[in-house]
């Protein structure tokens, strides 16, 4: 008796020049089942992702029905997101208590954290079933995130789970102008992906700025108390 024979797809691509869009065409041969030649072809036409800028996302919201879906994590989201946006984050913050999580976290928030106010996270195992609760595979989303790098990760994962209407922001929020969208928040788009101390750093350097031009005036124009003050040493 014939043993199964797995199923061998062939990929065929077909390049576009419409925003970036690639179509694949996806068939499968037959399958011998118990001596049986089962001859069955399948045809599956799957668009690849879209990337686009923010002008041209704009009309994709405006003139095509896309939906915005937001995956950054939630601190990002809080500071400013657009408005009418779903927020469905790919990274959610890592609270397992494991001995190697917690040596992790404590590096983590100590650096990363401290300086750039970035949360210690991991992939939202619910990703793909929070998406689905909402939208259909045959909706047209247009993800975004801060840098472009999460939401290109979420586009692949979600057109792996056969959503075929697919766009992302090249290089993501921090590169759209105020303005460009309608947003909620307390800052900017482009500058939602700014915490932590790196925040301060520019009002550190024009005190210490001040400070020094204070201190070199003092001395040009009051040299005598300058020397009081700060008397030379032998």
């Amino acid at each position: 008796m014939a043993g199964i024979i797995s199923p061998s797809p062939t990929a065929l691509y077909f390049t576009s020049n419409l925003g970036g869009r690639r179509l694949k065409a996806v068939s499968w041969a037959g399958k011998s089942v118990s001596g049986k030649l089962i001859r069955r072809r399948n045809l599956r036409i799957a668009a690849e992702v879209k990337f686009v800028n923010a002008e041209e996302a704009k009309k994709l919201i405006a003139e095509e029905g896309y939906s915005v879906v937001d995956v950054r994590d939630k601190t990002q989201f809080e500071r400013a997101h657009i408005k009418s946006c779903s927020h469905v984050p790919l990274f959610i913050y890592n609270e397992d208590n494991d001995i190697g999580t917690i040596i992790k976290r404590t590096v983590h928030n100590n650096f990363s954290g401290l300086f750039f106010g970035l949360p210690f996270t991991k992939m939202n195992p619910e990703f793909l079933k929070s998406v689905r609760n909402e939208f259909s595979q045959d909706s047209k989303l247009l993800l975004v995130c801060q840098e472009g790098l999460r939401s290109a990760a979420a586009a692949s994962r979600l057109e792996e789970a056969g959503y075929e209407n697919i766009a992302c922001v090249t290089s993501g929020l921090q590169s759209v102008k105020p303005g460009t969208f309608e947003s909620v928040g307390s800052t900017e788009l482009w500058n939602a992906g700014k915490a932590g101390l790196i925040t301060i750093q520019g009002q550190i350097s024009a005190v210490l700025g001040t400070v020094l031009v204070c201190a070199y005036l003092f001395i040009q124009f009051f040299p005598d108390q300058a020397e009081k003050l700060f008397p030379p040493t032998s």
